[in-house]
């Protein structure tokens, strides 16, 4: 059979053989008038004042969005909420990108992202998580962490948080708080809430929300300067919206994450030999980094010693920012690296994607079709692959014939889980 695999902007055709598995999100029809949906959502928000009411005319307003990474509508839903609060005049607004410790987004994604009459006539500014001048320091959580939150976001009368609800690796699901923590703070507090502890906690997973203690960390640090106001939605393949809560930032999450996880998870009955993951395509494919998601989602349902086969473009490589490729470089396999990592005075920006990475690969081979150079791919202790299905039938001589395959052509918009399994 042939499966249609998201890479980049576009699908990846694939030969695989018939007995293969494919599983996918329910692909849920985008709402007949966006635009409808979303006034009569924050007009008849849950658990807060509707959105136009927060505001007068003096308010000083933040809103925040996600970054480049995420395929969060926010050039629908920044100029819908601008429209909303119309009494407020524009040189009132800031936008804060959520960047969290990423790179800054450039001018020209920034318009692709909000498009070009709000980059042109409202103020955005990119979280900086390495300037302690652009942060304040607002105190610990019960969990040791020290939370410092951007300032623009903090000296805003109304702070507004938008995104997309996803299922997410280790914090459970994507959206409300999240927009914030890690959103919008410093790398002190990204680093404690993303140690290898926290990160390696079995609560710290995919689709849970109570006793993640990522989840509560991020809760907990939020709460010390909450949102008055939160726009999330859920999204198809075609960025369409398919569903939109509004309102307190986890009353109105909770109820949108009971949504995405009845359309998005799917149970298997045993683990497989051979499982094909993508990282959804672009936006989230853009580099190894974010890759690692795609890789975590198949290994829920890969059997020990089997093969994990990941297809992500990596248009921005590993990316060059940040330590990443500097982790996957300093020991010469991923049991070395995982206890590297897991070392209690060891600790080092970006150690969180090569430990889940590392945790991977200790569970299974993982191969990577990419646009990434093969040196580069080994250098980060992974097999190279130029043709998907003649990898997949040099492994059925590995697995035997009949070894079990399955397929994720969406990456982790599918959360799998085996049945018998389920946290």
């Amino acid at each position: 059979m042939q499966v249609a695999l998201a890479y980049g902007r576009g699908r990846l055709a694939v030969e695989i053989p018939d007995h293969s598995v494919v599983i996918t999100p329910e692909e849920l029809p985008g709402l007949a008038d966006e635009h409808a949906a979303f006034e009569a959502a924050v007009r008849q928000p849950i658990g807060t004042a509707p959105l136009r009411d927060l505001a007068t005319p003096d308010s000083t307003v933040a809103i925040v969005i996600a970054d480049i990474t995420r395929p969060s509508p926010s050039e629908r839903l920044v100029p819908w909420i601008m429209d909303e609060l119309s009494h407020v005049p524009r040189e009132n607004f800031v936008i804060v990108n959520g960047t969290g410790s990423h790179r800054a987004n450039t001018r020209e994604e920034l318009i692709q992202m909000l498009g070009e009459d709000v980059v042109n006539s409202v103020r955005v500014v990119n979280n900086d998580a390495f300037d302690d001048e652009t942060l304040t320091h607002l105190g610990r959580t019960s969990y040791g962490g020290e939370i410092w939150l951007n300032n623009d976001y903090l000296q805003a009368d109304v702070r507004i948080v938008t995104g997309f609800i996803e299922p997410h690796f280790f914090a459970g699901f994507s959206g409300g708080p999240k927009g914030v923590v890690p959103g919008v703070v410093g790398i002190k507090t990204i680093m404690h809430l993303h140690n290898a502890d926290m990160i390696g906690h079995p609560r710290s997973t995919w689709t849970l929300l109570e006793g993640n203690p990522v989840q509560g960390e991020i809760r907990e640090a939020v709460a010390m300067a909450p949102p008055q106001f939160m726009v999330n939605v859920a999204i198809n393949s075609q960025r369409q919206i398919t569903g939109m809560w509004t309102g307190h930032y986890i009353e109105a999450h909770e109820v949108g994450c009971r949504f995405v996880a009845e359309h998005a998870t799917r149970p298997v009955a045993e683990p497989f030999d051979i499982v094909i993951t993508t990282n959804s395509g672009y936006p989230l494919d853009q580099n190894l980094y974010q890759t690692v998601k795609g890789m975590s989602a198949a290994a829920r349902i890969v059997k020990p010693d089997g093969a994990i086969i990941a297809v992500a473009e990596c248009s921005d490589g590993l990316p060059d920012h940040g330590n990443f490729r500097q982790l996957l470089q300093m020991c010469r396999t991923p049991r070395e690296l995982l206890n590297m990592i897991e070392a209690p005075d060891f600790e080092m920006y970006d150690q969180w994607e090569a430990q889940t990475q590392a945790i991977i690969q200790c569970k299974a081979g993982v191969y990577l079709y990419s646009s990434l150079d093969d040196e580069t791919v080994q250098n980060a202790m992974l097999t190279p692959v130029h043709d998907v299905a003649a990898t997949v039938e040099q492994l059925l001589q590995q697995f035997g014939p009949d070894a079990r395959i399955a397929v994720l052509p969406e990456g982790p918009q599918t959360v799998p889980y085996i049945q018998e399994l389920a946290v």
